[in-house]
């Protein structure tokens, strides 16, 4: 298929600045395409992984995506989408952000497929005076001001500083055409206003018809953004968010939700996604449970996918997967569950000899992040040890609590921890 008709069939496409031109460009191909992102912190999440994705399906069907990454821009900061301006990173600490996100992203394109590169490279080296005469005159104020990202900001205050962020992302396209002969420009919908005045910054200074392509604002069923979580963004480094509570956050998206988070996050074959939207009940679980797989071998690795999986069984209960369900993943479709893969956390004699606050194990795993929380969740009933509920706060866990050396802490239907008595 055409690169542009993949990613409209999965759904990546919302405006485009020439849909016929950029199906043409594809079909003459290959072509180079970027997407950018500012490295405001040390890790990437699942909202820039939906754009990754698209660079993905790119390198798939033979062009060539840039990564790039912001390292000038994330001295400005790009008001788009913001309430107030964001803090001010150091260079230091931008530099130390791209170092572990290229580790990232080289893990993502493991073939080698992307260009991966630093607009601080030419960003850092302009001289301001010549910057305005040469760039700057070919910006409109007014329709600027006409944009959506900073008619919000001026009700709130919109600094100079972030002002000028439109005429450096425009730049960045100007640059990696020059470059790279770099000719489509993607990102997330707040970035129309930028990827037009790249695109018309180009033609002024290169007489280059390049192309914008924006996806949509990924947001749930439930009208919330998708890839937060009540504990924060749901991150690709396994440091910040390991990989099973990684693939726990995709095996409990919102039914509503499974089919689009196929075509999003997997590269399964959408004849095989598109009949997950007639599947309910335990098919449909099934479907989580590939989603939940697949996303996760793709950021994780296999072998990670795998453990996840089998510890996602455990905890929950394990059962076969049918064949005839999205056949083209490489899940695991016999049930093997094994205690030893789940999340696993450990007690001393000693503390269940003198009896273990429970509201203290609760924050130990993680479960809860503060003694008020811990409290909380045991008065609403969300806590049990194996399947009996408890509604004491001052639990004390003891030895009795454990068979043969080990206790299953659960938190509602999502968290189960595996504690294990040592010594």
């Amino acid at each position: 298929m055409n690169a542009f008709d993949v990613l409209q069939e999965r759904g990546f496409v919302q405006q485009c600045t020439d849909a016929d031109a950029v199906r043409a460009m594809f079909a003459a191909g290959p072509v180079t395409a970027y997407v950018g992102y500012d490295p405001t912190a040390d890790s990437l999440h699942v909202g820039h992984l939906f754009s990754l994705m698209s660079l993905m399906h790119l390198a798939r069907t033979g062009n060539k995506p840039i990564v790039l990454m912001g390292g000038g821009t994330a001295m400005v900061g790009d008001p788009s989408g913001k309430t107030e301006m964001r803090q001010m990173l150091t260079r230091e600490a931008i530099l130390t952000n791209i170092a572990r996100i290229k580790g990232q992203v080289a893990k993502l394109f493991g073939d080698g497929s992307a260009i991966v590169e630093n607009n601080d490279s030419w960003l850092l080296e302009l001289r301001y005076i010549d910057f305005l005469r040469d760039i700057g005159r070919h910006f409109s104020v007014n329709r600027m001001l006409s944009a959506e990202a900073y008619k919000i900001r001026l009700e709130r205050g919109l600094s100079f500083i972030e002002f000028n962020y439109q005429l450096l992302q425009a730049y960045d396209f100007h640059e990696l055409c020059k470059r790279y002969n770099c000719t489509l420009q993607m990102g997330g919908d707040d970035q129309w206003s930028n990827i037009l005045a790249g695109v018309d910054l180009c033609r002024r200074l290169l007489q280059k018809q390049v192309q914008g392509l924006t996806s949509p604002l990924l947001m749930t069923a439930a009208g919330e953004k998708m890839g937060k979580t009540a504990a924060g963004a749901v991150w690709l480094d396994p440091q910040k968010l390991s990989p099973y509570d990684y693939y726990q956050y995709w095996v409990n998206v919102d039914d509503r939700d499974v089919a689009r988070m196929l075509g999003f996050f997997t590269f399964l074959p959408m004849t095989e996604v598109r009949a997950v939207w007639k599947l309910d009940g335990r098919d449909l679980n099934a479907a989580k449970a590939i989603l939940a797989f697949e996303a996760t071998r793709i950021v994780h690795g296999d072998a990670e996918a795998t453990t996840a999986h089998t510890a996602a069984q455990a905890a929950f209960g394990g059962r076969e997967l049918p064949a005839n369900i999205l056949p083209s993943s490489a899940v695991p479709r016999v049930a093997s569950a094994t205690a030893e893969s789940m999340p696993t956390a450990h007690v001393t004699a000693a503390e269940l000899a003198a009896g273990l606050p429970l509201i203290e194990l609760l924050r130990r795993t993680e479960i809860a992040d503060s003694n008020g929380a811990a409290r909380r969740l045991i008065q609403q009933g969300g806590v049990r040890i194996g399947d009996a509920k408890v509604d004491d706060e001052k639990k004390l866990v003891t030895a009795a609590d454990f068979v043969d050396g080990v206790m299953l802490l659960k938190s509602g239907k999502k968290k189960v921890f595996r504690i294990v008595a040592q010594g």
